[in-house]
């Protein structure tokens, strides 16, 4: 690539890198370091890193403070971060993720740089934030549409979303999915556990990841392997002692909380008979990705964006006494689960590659610096209506 290919892009939202939190942060890792690779300057802003670190993986990084608040941590990193571009080099493109930062575009817009929004799920339909939360994500959502340059959608449900409620195109962009292989079983093996030996969820406590609903339901079961839970919330206590209580005096219940080992949650993925994925409100989300990365059979909150990244190869539940039998038809085909588990890992590997999507993220990147914009025809984009049916008609298939 010569220099007169190479863009200045800038990543903007997030927790930044190295990413140790969630699905932006992992994207911005995963297509920030590939676009290094392919010549451009990569200039990643972070909050809260144990690492001070100036550059990763050929990315520069520049750390800013925020609020640690939860209603304005991220407002407060990314207006720091926004004003910081303001008075240094001009990116050539710049991806904000999270729409709830829509209300910096125009100042970057007035920069004249280039932006694309990357939308994420459903955020208003999170029950972490209250009324005023909801409301606020709501009209973000509108303002992102009339003031980005492109849109992002990580699912072809949000792009629905956008298209139905605003009459606006996205560029659909997933995310992509580790392929775990050869794993060590040591932490597996250290915590008395055996390969194909237990059924596992990874959630944040939140009523919208049906973490309750699993508990429940597997406590209710005959099932003869445990379920361990990892997991944690540090804004619904109230929540987390539902699922402690619905826990508690069943031996067959671990709640572990958190697991930040990296390799450690990884095997545990790729060692369990089952997965149990209770997300409803996102888009394509990075943990069912890994556990498809994983070689493991899913038990999936049936919606269409859990379907849709499964190919419908998977058993679905949509309540605790669906979770009960799911788990017991999984202990009774033990090799079925663990075919079941391949064909997945052969779905990310052709569908959710990383390559791919930073070739999308590249691709966009030159077509905003060439002026490419939706801003024309959505800049007066209205919401349609006030509601949002996401509801697949549930048959809780297989």
């Amino acid at each position: 690539m010569s220099r007169g290919d190479a863009l200045t892009i800038a990543m903007v939202g997030t927790r930044g890198v190295p990413a140790a939190y969630g699905g932006f942060e992992t994207a911005v890792e995963e297509v920030g370091k590939r676009l290094v690779e392919r010549g451009h300057r990569v200039v990643v802003y972070t909050r809260g890193s144990d690492s001070r670190a100036k550059s990763y993986l050929g990315m520069q990084i520049v750390h800013l403070p925020a609020v640690p608040v939860k209603q304005v941590e991220t407002l407060s990193h990314t207006g720091l971060s926004v004003w910081h571009l303001m008075f240094r080099r001009r990116p050539d493109a710049t991806f904000v993720f999270n729409a709830a930062n829509s209300p910096f575009l125009p100042l970057l817009r007035l920069r004249r740089a280039p932006v694309a929004l990357h939308m994420d799920g459903l955020e208003w339909r999170r029950s972490k934030w209250g009324s005023r939360g909801k409301a606020y994500y709501r009209w973000a959502e509108q303002f992102g549409v009339r003031n980005a340059d492109a849109l992002i959608a990580d699912a072809p449900g949000i792009a629905d979303y956008y298209r139905h409620q605003f009459d606006v195109d996205t560029e659909l962009i997933r995310y992509g999915a580790p392929i775990l292989d050869d794993l060590p079983a040591r932490g597996v093996a250290e915590m008395d556990l055996t390969p194909n030996g237990y059924h596992l969820v990874v959630a944040r406590f939140e009523p919208e990841n049906h973490v309750l609903e699993i508990v429940e339901g597997y406590r209710r079961s005959a099932a003869k392997l445990p379920l361990v839970v990892v997991g944690s919330a540090p804004y619904a206590a109230e929540y987390t002692e539902a699922i402690e209580a619905a826990a508690d005096g069943d031996d067959r219940i671990r709640l572990v909380g958190g697991v930040y080992d990296q390799e450690l949650l990884d095997s545990l993925y790729a060692n369990a008979l089952t997965y149990l994925h209770g997300h409803s409100v996102g888009g394509t989300n990075p943990s069912l990705l890994r556990a498809m990365g994983a070689g493991t059979a899913v038990i999936g909150y049936d919606v269409p964006f859990n379907r849709e990244v499964l190919d419908d190869l998977g058993y679905f539940f949509a309540d605790a006494a669906d979770v009960s039998s799911r788990v017991m038809d999984a202990e009774a085909d033990v090799a079925g689960m663990i075919a079941l588990g391949a064909r997945l890992r052969e779905r990310v590997k052709e569908g959710f590659r990383w390559d791919d999507v930073a070739d999308a993220y590249e691709s966009l990147a030159r077509r905003l610096t060439s002026g490419s914009s939706v801003h024309s025809s959505a800049r007066r984009g209205q919401r349609r209506s006030e509601d949002w049916d996401f509801d697949p008609g549930r048959t809780a298939a297989k």
